[in-house]
């Protein structure tokens, strides 16, 4: 697999990145793999890589870069009361939907200098609380992503003023969302009113529940992870991205 590690400049610093390149001969559609809050780690890297093998180049950005240099969180001990947790939360409050779509154009300047990369079209996938970088990604460049992803998303339909639902008219991307039957992070409520978002905007959509799993379970290093529920979003997700970013479309 064709991995670097490299850093991208951005006006509040320099996020260091992960870039899986296609093994795929030609030029490949790319994807932008926004990270759950544990953060940067094995898990994740493992996962961009499943999904550059399957034809993609994948960016893995580490979006916490601005509170500087971060050792690993254990996502065993991540949850549980005590300063891991507590590091946790700090990190988590650093960035916000705006510091990250700021990031995420740069991101997307970045791909669109790569001469492998097939198209100016890319997708997006998040988890946990990337599932909503990803979906406000869709809106907010509309012009750019085609399919957007979010797997136990967390925050895409709240009350606030940079809710990712509110973006649903802007959006031109296919989506997906798979929520976990199990999930406090994102309520009934919640899930309401981001179908009748998505509905009302007429964006394609799918929202799925996968029943009896939690927050969480689609990342292999966490207690939660459920590997049927897991392998069920990679056909899903593999599916999105090979019906909206074909080469065809390049």
């Amino acid at each position: 697999m064709n991995a670097n590690t490299i850093d991208i400049k951005t006006k509040d610093g320099v996020a260091p990145c992960h870039f899986f390149g296609s093994p795929h001969k030609g030029n490949r559609p790319a994807v932008i793999f926004y990270m759950d809050a544990i953060g940067i780690r094995p898990a994740l890297c493992d996962m961009a890589e499943r999904l550059a093998s399957n034809g993609y180049h994948v960016l893995l950005p580490n979006l916490y870069y601005r509170s500087g240099p971060t050792k690993s969180i254990d996502a065993a001990t991540a949850f549980k009361e005590g300063p891991e947790r507590d590091r946790l939360i700090a990190l988590f409050g650093s960035i916000n939907n705006i510091f990250v779509m700021e990031d995420t154009a740069i991101f997307l300047e970045f791909l669109k200098l790569q001469p492998s990369v097939a198209s100016q079209r890319i997708g997006c996938v998040g988890y946990c609380m990337g599932g909503a970088f990803a979906l406000s990604a869709a809106g907010t460049f509309p012009g750019r992503v085609a399919a957007a992803a979010s797997l136990h998303g967390a925050r895409l339909a709240t009350n606030q003023p940079d809710s990712p639902h509110l973006l649903a008219p802007k959006m031109r991307a296919v989506v997906y969302v798979g929520i976990a039957g199990i999930d406090p992070h994102f309520t009934p409520e919640e899930r309401q009113r981001l179908e009748a978002a998505l509905q009302s905007a007429g964006v394609e959509h799918t929202v799925e529940v996968y029943p009896d799993v939690k927050h969480g379970f689609a990342v292999n290093d966490t207690p939660v992870y459920d590997r049927p529920a897991a392998e069920l979003h990679w056909q899903q997700i593999l599916m999105l991205f090979a019906g909206s970013l074909s080469l065809q479309q390049a």
